[in-house]
């Protein structure tokens, strides 16, 4: 996925069963300048139903908050139904989760969230991550993605070995691709593994580009849950 422009005013759409939740996240997003809610839900079908009305209105929200746990459909049907309409390319998800519901968040990231937050998450976190995925970046914190995806993915620390799928798909990529897929599953920016492989920031979006484009990968959310489950995280 290429990287674009942020739009001059971000719409977001909060779904969320609880109203104080959504109403404490619509204040700051309100706050800022750059941004407004553009509608708000307490359930899956409701944010679907609201979504897909803005969308034929001209404007899909740029970003939508997405719950995991609400009542008559839940967050992780919502955003598969997202992202596979055409209609609504343009709206990208961050998943809301607690600890306890790890397993959730990924299984959301598969479907084609752009990431995934904590409920107790910082306002300028927040922030900061509706920015980054309304350009095109996903919201893959280090620590958490290493935790999340280490406890379901790989057992306890054991790799899985690539599928045939995977290994075809990997078979793809040269050399340089396959350790820029490495470095992704790092979280780190593109200028972070530019300097660690002593590349041009402009060189690792491009091979970033090729690798998401081989893998089928929207986006590198995306290739991190590909990197683990394929094993080459710990190659």
């Amino acid at each position: 996925m290429t990287e674009n422009q942020a739009p001059e005013q971000i719409s977001v759409l909060l779904a969320d069963d609880q109203a104080l939740l959504r109403a404490g996240f619509a204040m700051v997003i309100d706050s800022q300048p750059d941004m407004a809610v553009a509608g708000q839900a307490g359930n899956g079908i409701e944010a679907l139903g609201l979504i897909r009305e803005l969308a034929a209105a001209g404007g899909a929200p740029d970003v939508v908050l997405m719950d995991i746990r609400m009542p008559e459909m839940d967050g992780l049907a919502a955003t598969a139904a997202i992202t596979e309409d055409p209609a609504l390319v343009g709206a990208r998800v961050i998943v809301l989760t607690t600890f306890d519901t790890d397993e959730y968040a990924l299984s959301a990231l598969r479907s084609g969230a752009a990431g995934f937050l904590l409920k107790d998450v910082q306002p300028e976190v927040l922030l900061d991550s509706i920015r980054t995925v309304v350009t095109g970046g996903a919201v893959v914190a280090p620590s958490t993605t290493r935790r999340l995806l280490d406890t379901t993915l790989l057992g306890g620390g054991v790799l899985r070995a690539p599928n045939a799928e995977q290994q075809q798909k990997l078979g793809y990529l040269t050399h340089r691709e396959r350790e820029i897929l490495a470095e992704l599953a790092t979280g780190d920016s593109n200028t972070e593994i530019a300097a660690r492989l002593f590349l041009s920031e402009a060189t690792v979006k491009t091979h970033v580009g090729n690798v998401l484009h081989k893998l089928g990968c929207r986006d590198r959310v995306q290739a991190v849950v590909f990197a683990y489950e394929a094993g080459v995280v710990g190659e």
